[in-house]
């Protein structure tokens, strides 16, 4: 067994205490969030607490200076996320202390994450490997002059309570991991449209209040067309609000489709996994075309 992480560390001249993030202060985890420049609503921040575990670092005087989550499906694997730390502490070992507290917790399971460019190297010297990139798609939409088909337009209805199960198998296909419990927790909050087949569920994407506006994801596809015609009804239903998409697609026509509806790059995460004891690698399917967040994958 690993040695229990440290539960207090000092830095420069004054010393931080761990203490798990549900005993946080939202507010403070929000202005944390802020200072380097996510655009987390406390309601996001909430939601994320519902859905993980993790731990926050705080000085003598009760101040957050670090967070770290995890995020369970399973008994074998965890998405990570939400690990910042206050920009004046950045090189100071903050985060990978908490990242040894949540790591521990996740001892023998498969793990994957979505790392800035200023996290990749302490990812990868704790034993995380590439995956592959996501780009991070968000602005004011407006409709695209590409008119839905027909076809299309019957195919596509608004999700409902009785789909709840097929989406989520869709879901474990793409993702790789059984995450239902996650699915439920976003379908309480989420508008959703799915495309049918023969009364057989081929594509879906949810949409829910989120940062600066909403964000669409998961989005589960077979091809770009059918993930296009998912999509289009948010797009739609949204036009001139801002809109956000993360997506591991950087070229055909479903990334076309998302620049022309104003969904433009704003900013690119590397996804990174790092297998567990004895386990094999979970790998993302193709057929994922868009991200529930970050921090949930």
């Amino acid at each position: 067994m690993d040695a229990p992480a440290a539960e207090s560390k000092l830095i420069d001249s004054f010393k931080m205490h761990v203490a798990t993030i549900e005993s946080a202060n939202l507010e403070q985890l929000h202005a944390l969030s802020v200072s380097v420049g996510w655009p987390l609503r406390s309601e996001d921040l909430q939601f994320l607490r519902e859905c993980g575990h993790g731990y926050v670092a705080r000085d003598d005087i009760g101040r957050l200076t670090g967070s770290a989550m995890w995020f369970p499906h399973g008994d074998d694997f965890a998405t990570i996320g939400m690990v910042i730390t206050s920009p004046r502490l950045q090189t100071n070992g903050t985060a990978r202390w908490l990242m040894d507290h949540v790591l521990s917790d996740c001892q023998g399971r498969n793990l994957r994450l979505n790392a800035t460019r200023a996290a990749r190297r302490l990812y990868h010297s704790l034993g995380f490997q590439p995956l592959r990139i996501i780009y991070q798609c968000q602005g004011i939409v407006r409709l695209s002059t590409e008119r839905s088909s027909p076809e299309e337009q019957s195919a596509v209805r608004r999700l409902e309570g009785e789909d709840l199960a097929a989406v989520a198998e869709l879901d474990t296909r793409a993702f790789g991991i059984l995450r239902a419990a996650l699915i439920g927790k976003l379908f309480a909050q989420a508008k959703g449209y799915g495309l049918f087949r023969d009364g057989r569920l081929h594509a879906f994407a949810l949409c829910r209040p989120f940062g600066r506006g909403h964000v669409i994801g998961p989005v589960v596809a077979d091809s770009d067309a059918d993930a296009i015609a998912v999509i289009r009804r948010h797009v739609a239903a949204h036009e001139n609000q801002f809109l956000r998409l993360d997506t591991p697609v950087e070229t055909g026509t479903f990334a076309t489709f998302l620049s022309q509806s104003g969904l433009t790059v704003f900013d690119t995460v590397l996804a990174m996994s790092r297998r567990g004891k004895g386990r094999a690698d979970v790998i993302p399917g193709t057929n994922l075309y868009g991200l529930a967040s970050h921090a949930l994958g």
